[in-house]
């Protein structure tokens, strides 16, 4: 199956480099990720829409704009970039998206899946699409750990189901579409999945928080955010050894400066080999 690929900027936030970073000091991390005065760093919140013959699929979505100030105020949003506006640029609304695949539920990935209607009342954003995740992280996502209570919320997320729209992929199959394949991480948060898409030539990988940018490329370097680090790293290594052997492209949601690169075999691991922009695939 060919696809017809659309990077989709929905903005940037911020979050601390400490937690984005984990156990590495700040005095290394800050050379890739500089902080500003509060000890914050800017990431994108960068989706993919993927253009088959008859569906349009959107892979995350944002943090959308349904929160109250309190929150929006931890975050920082900035940016021209919207949802609206970045569809709108490739030619699209929300009415011609056909599927939504969500990689995982925490609200900077899918909380743009759902919007204040009429009334006060919660609606979903795409009236025409499926949702789509998986039963295993759909638990996880909804009865979730004190740890991770905080990145899922409950309005972000079960109005897909209670609008009738939601299905799940079942765990463990290996292709979303033809030509779209899923690999399923489980270090980051349970049964996060990531795409791979055949696109030109080259298997394009969709990192969602697997590597959130190139300044995470070092196998220690993982987010404070991780709910099995230990696994997060070995899932890493994996991924990332078959990476390099294959010249996979690495498209990074998170990574406000680089969009995409390439990585290769050194005496210090695996580390990146080119830096470049999507359009220059």
């Amino acid at each position: 199956m060919s696809f017809t690929l659309y990077p989709i900027e929905t903005g940037n936030f911020k979050l601390d480099g400490g937690a984005m970073f984990g156990v590495v000091p700040k005095t290394i991390w800050q050379r890739t990720n500089p902080a500003d005065e509060n000890n914050l760093c800017t990431w994108a919140m960068r989706c993919l829409l993927v253009q088959t013959q008859d569906r349009l699929v959107l892979i995350d979505n944002g943090i959308g704009d349904k929160q109250d100030a309190k929150f929006f105020s931890h975050y920082y949003l900035h940016g021209d970039a919207s949802l609206e506006k970045s569809l709108r640029q490739a030619g699209f609304g929300f009415a011609d998206i056909t599927d939504v695949f969500l990689t995982h539920l925490h609200f900077d990935h899918c909380g743009g899946s759902v919007k204040y209607g009429a009334g006060g009342k919660l609606e979903t954003v795409f009236p025409n699409a499926t949702y789509w995740t998986n039963e295993d992280h759909w638990q996880w996502a909804t009865q979730p750990n004190p740890r991770e209570k905080a990145s899922f919320l409950k309005e972000n997320i079960l109005p897909m189901q209670e609008s009738g729209q939601l299905k799940f992929i079942p765990v463990g199959q290996e292709e979303f579409l033809p030509g779209f394949g899923l690999t399923y991480v489980d270090g980051h948060t349970d049964k996060m999945m990531v795409p791979r898409l055949q696109y030109k030539g080259h298997t394009l990988c969709y990192m969602a928080d697997l590597l959130p940018s190139v300044g995470h490329l070092p196998l220690p370097y993982v987010m404070g955010y991780d709910t099995r680090p230990l696994l997060t790293l070995r899932e890493k290594e994996i991924f990332l050894n078959k990476a390099a052997d294959e010249q996979w492209v690495l498209f990074f949601e998170h990574d406000a400066s680089n969009e995409c690169c390439t990585v290769k075999h050194t005496e210090k691991g695996v580390r990146v080999d080119q830096i470049f922009k999507f359009s220059e695939l």
